[in-house]
């Protein structure tokens, strides 16, 4: 059995990721340009370089896709703390993407949004590690 203040603080947080993750997920399904508009506008005042807009529909598919399945992850967090597993996939899914995204970032296209992906996807994964390691801990 799980260690009571553990759980206070990793239901909670699993089930905001998963409701950001949703959120997120209907943004790219149903404002994707606007997104990429607003993080044009964003960049041209701090110094980067705008990024292309237009023809991104599979992108967008894939984008709702993960988004969808991070969601998934979260939630299950959320109902099954207990379950080590949907973390470690989460903070997988997020790792990668913070990764490509830097690397995407400095070897290939300066976009402020790759450069946003790579931190924020990036502290996602370090934060849901470091709840993982703990609810570990609390397990034994």
């Amino acid at each position: 059995m799980m260690k009571r203040g553990w759980v206070r603080v990793y239901r909670p947080v699993s089930l905001s990721l998963a409701i950001i993750f949703g959120f997120v997920g209907f943004l790219f399904l149903f404002i994707p340009e606007e997104i990429l508009v607003f993080f044009n506008n964003l960049s041209l005042i701090i110094g980067f370089p705008k990024s292309p807009v237009h023809d991104t529909s599979v992108y967008v598919v894939l984008a709702v896709g993960y988004m969808y399945l991070v969601t998934l992850l979260a939630y299950f967090m959320y109902k099954n703390p207990e379950n080590t597993v949907y973390p470690f996939f989460l903070v997988n899914g997020k790792a990668a993407s913070s990764i490509l995204s830097l690397l995407i970032f400095v070897f290939s296209m300066p976009y402020l949004i790759f450069l946003t992906n790579a931190l924020v996807d990036g502290l996602i994964a370090l934060g849901v590690f470091m709840l993982r390691k703990k609810i570990q801990g609390a397990l034994r």
